[in-house]
């Protein structure tokens, strides 16, 4: 993956259910926008990811019933590069953050749980992996309900970069 400014990274364990739906989800959501923050490039990544598996058939299902493709996506291990061309990452849990953090050390990005900018006190996603096509449809909800909280912290953040001053 070439390094480029500006990404939007989605973290997970695999790489295969919670990430790459809510790649899809938000990429989905920031073409809608105008200015600035349309231009952010979303992508998904995984602390233990095997790179190039397939997203889980229960990912891919509960994508499609809301109209989204994630028949292409192929797995992807994080690497320094991409934590590097990222403006911020979210992870699915405090797990997540916290291995980042051994993986990376002290890191000038922000690294935020997906569901951090709600009011709700359940910030984590749990892992549906290996459940039922229900498990994949909630932690899908649950992604799609803190669309919005990301999508006004993304607009803020895009204001403060130095080629937006």
């Amino acid at each position: 993956m070439p390094v480029l400014a500006n990404y939007v990274s989605c973290v997970c364990t695999g790489n295969v259910c919670r990430s790459p739906m809510a790649e899809k989800l938000l990429g989905h959501a920031l073409a809608k926008e105008n200015g600035p923050v349309s231009s952010l490039q979303v992508v998904s990544t995984g602390i233990s990811a095997i790179d190039g598996n397939s997203a889980s058939a229960n990912s891919i299902q509960a994508l499609k019933k809301v109209g989204l493709d994630l028949c292409n996506h192929r797995s992807r291990k994080i690497t320094r590069d991409l934590v590097d061309a990222s403006i911020v990452l979210f992870c699915m849990t405090d797990m997540h953050r916290d291995l980042l953090n051994r993986m990376f050390g002290d890191l000038d990005v922000p690294i935020l749980l997906f569901r951090e900018k709600l009011p709700s006190v359940r910030h984590q996603i749990p892992d549906p992996y290996g459940q039922s096509l229900n498990a994949y449809e909630n932690c899908r909800d649950d992604l799609v309900e803190a669309i919005p909280s990301i999508v006004s912290y993304l607009r803020n953040l895009v204001e403060t970069l130095p080629e937006n001053q």
